[in-house]
């Protein structure tokens, strides 16, 4: 039991974090807040059960990075060499539409990730998990199967415009559908037709 309630004071605690961190920002937000808004008494809960906020936010990242993965291994096992660039892409941007979709409204996590992703000091923590995603490895080796001769400083720069594009997007339809304003697109699959569009666009782009 004492084992039941630890995991289920974690998961109030990585919920009330991630709601926190997305709305207000990651170090506008202090652990008595967090701990605050997840009903919890004692204000040392989150360091006991996650230490530093760099630990916390590592896990609101892996929770559902693991998810976002298991969708894009899915994805992935169904192209092969044949597949063309959209396709690839598509495993790119439909797991994260397909996690948040799944999940209901409201959601945090695109929110999260585009304040986390702007902290030079939090970052890297995102990169990390990305890095260690043997399905992001397939992609980025379809890239560069499908585009050899895109010069390796353009490849560099289309890769961080892809990124841009794909966290901020994302969060501000989450943020248009908390706060119930309109959105361009009509759902979340809607939403990862034009991301892919336009970065199909992006990367087919021609070389100045």
């Amino acid at each position: 039991m004492r084992t039941s309630r630890a995991s289920a004071t974690r998961e109030l605690i990585l919920t009330a974090a991630e709601r926190l961190f997305a709305e207000h920002g990651v170090f506008a937000v202090s652990n008595r807040q967090v701990s605050e808004a997840a009903e919890q008494g004692n204000n040392t809960a989150v360091g006991y059960h996650f230490g530093t906020k760099a630990d916390l936010v590592r896990a609101i990242a892996r929770k559902h990075s693991g998810q976002i993965e298991g969708i894009r291994q899915r994805m992935v096992a169904s192209l092969d060499e044949r597949s063309d660039l959209r396709a690839w892409i598509a495993c790119l941007i439909r797991p994260t539409t397909e996690h948040l979709e799944e999940l209901g409204n409201p959601t945090w996590y695109g929110r999260f990730s585009a304040q986390v992703t702007t902290d030079p000091s939090l970052r890297q923590i995102m990169f990390e998990e990305s890095r260690s995603s043997p399905s992001l490895v397939r992609i980025t080796a379809a890239f560069n199967r499908l585009l050899p001769d895109l010069p390796d400083e353009v490849r560099a720069e289309r890769r961080d415009m892809s990124r841009q594009l794909m966290v901020h997007m994302v969060a501000e339809r989450e943020r248009a559908l908390a706060d119930g304003t309109p959105t361009p697109r009509s759902s979340w699959r809607h939403t990862a037709d034009g991301l892919i569009d336009a970065l199909v666009g992006l990367w087919l782009a021609p070389v100045s």
